[in-house]
């Protein structure tokens, strides 16, 4: 009997070994697809491999097919998120820019261009603080996952799992910030931890006041922004622009 998955948006399926989902961008999840059938396996993470359809293909009336994978995930557990995520990062960072990511065209990917002065951020609730504090970022960009933080699961004498990827196109340590911030401002971590999270990531700082504008943009964009998340955002906004720089930092 299929059951529903608490993540996807509440969209996700199971059913015996194979979790089911509306396919959303085809450029995208054709991409994902053949990316993850070949990656080569990784003492460091897990991926799940796409399952083609009856005819070959990795869609079937709107649905694509994954192998399930054993684990939970944990967000109290971010300094591991972000080293599985490093080496997922290390591992896809040959690959070119894909083309989906000029088109993609929701709130996320959104808020991604807004919080690299792409295209003009929201006003209001820290926007203008976050702004002042750009400055230019030279990592180079590659493909990266950017919601890292409740999409790695972790199983005892199992490397972590990394799931449902979202892609984009930005230097591998701002997937790193992004779980980090995620961790801070919804999972308990102590703002004050967010400095030596990224030991050894080049312009941490600047990559943290990039997460904060895009997670916030985010929030704007989805018409969810509340008194309520000026709280909950106020003391990690507040940390981020206080923490001194230091060399490769802005």
């Amino acid at each position: 009997m299929p059951r529903k998955l608490a993540g996807g948006r509440g969209r996700t399926w199971v059913a015996g070994d194979v979790v089911f989902r509306p396919h959303g961008d085809t450029d995208e999840a054709a991409w994902k697809a053949n990316v993850l059938a070949d990656l080569e396996p990784n003492s460091a993470f897990r991926t799940a491999r796409p399952i083609p359809a009856a005819d070959g293909s990795w869609f079937s009336g709107g649905w694509e097919a994954w192998e399930w994978l054993t684990g939970e995930a944990d967000e109290s557990r971010v300094g591991d998120v972000i080293a599985a995520g490093a080496a997922f990062h290390e591992a896809i960072a040959h690959f070119p820019r894909p083309a989906f990511i000029d088109h993609s065209d929701d709130a996320w990917s959104n808020a991604n261009r807004m919080a690299w002065g792409e295209n003009p951020l929201p006003r209001g609730s820290f926007m203008s603080r976050l702004e002042r504090e750009f400055l230019p970022v030279h990592s180079l960009p590659q493909v990266i996952h950017g919601d890292l933080l409740g999409n790695v699961m972790f199983a005892e004498g199992l490397p972590p799992a990394i799931i449902d990827w979202a892609p984009y196109w930005r230097p591998a340590g701002l997937g790193a910030a992004i779980a980090a911030v995620d961790a801070s401002c919804w999972h308990g971590l102590p703002a004050e931890r967010l400095a030596e999270l990224g030991g050894g990531i080049p312009e941490w700082r600047q990559l943290l006041v990039r997460a904060l504008a895009f997670r916030i943009a985010t929030l704007h964009n989805l018409d969810a922004w509340s008194a309520q998340m000026d709280e909950r955002h106020e003391p990690v906004v507040g940390a981020v622009i206080s923490m001194p720089g230091c060399p490769l930092s802005s």
